[in-house]
């Protein structure tokens, strides 16, 4: 068996096999070096994950939608469907199996936006969206929609900046840069190596002239 090593990554792709998990494009990344892996260690389902796929689910799956580019740290938990039958609004916490399926309050699908950052030991809570070139900073626990291109920390996770003006966020997300053919994405993949939004977008008008 070859040794692990921090270096060492998963391509979602190759290795996703759950009907539950989407992952778009080939180039999203699971940093697998302490733990079993993505689908083993990283997502974690009640229901819905492969020792359970041959059961009759009580209740709708929620569903865990992973753009492209997206970058997940070692031993980041992304909590899914299954884990909520603790009822705070009940007078018992406890998840009575003949209560069981009246316990159950879904939180929906959970979404990790293109180009997202997870830090290591970051924790994903249900239902929520990590928006587009957003980064999710080391042992932090998520639990709300984190806007595109912001930074979050802590637990629970709370906003500390945006990574770029507002107008540049607007641009960026126009752009759609994430939906790119892979020739375009590669040809102008320098020019996103960079700060420089309007030399992205003199890039992009030469590339699309010369495409013509």
């Amino acid at each position: 068996m070859t040794k692990k090593h921090w270096s060492k990554f998963q391509l979602l792709h190759q290795v996703v096999t759950n009907k539950n998990i989407h992952i778009k494009g080939t180039h999203s990344y699971y940093s697998d070096c302490w733990d079993n892996g993505f689908e083993q260690s990283a997502v974690r389902y009640l229901c819905g994950d492969q020792p359970g796929e041959n059961r009759e689910p009580n209740w709708h799956i929620d569903q865990l939608h992973i753009g492209d580019y997206v970058c997940i740290a070692a031993e980041v938990v992304i909590l899914m469907g299954g884990n909520h039958n603790h009822r705070t609004d009940w007078l018992c916490l406890y998840p009575f199996m003949d209560f069981i399926e009246e316990s159950y309050q879904g939180k929906g699908d959970t979404i990790l936006g293109d180009g997202c950052w997870l830090g290591m030991r970051a924790m994903i809570m249900p239902g929520v969206t990590v928006g587009e070139g957003a980064v999710v900073a080391a042992n932090s626990v998520v639990t709300k929609d984190v806007a595109p291109y912001s930074i979050v920390a802590g637990s629970p996770a709370k906003h500390i900046k945006y990574r770029f003006d507002e107008t540049v966020r607007n641009k960026l997300l126009a752009l759609q840069v994430y939906d790119w053919p892979e020739d375009k994405f590669n040809a102008l993949k320098g020019h996103l190596c960079s700060s420089d939004i309007e030399g992205l977008q003199l890039a992009i008008q030469d590339y699309d002239s010369s495409a013509r």
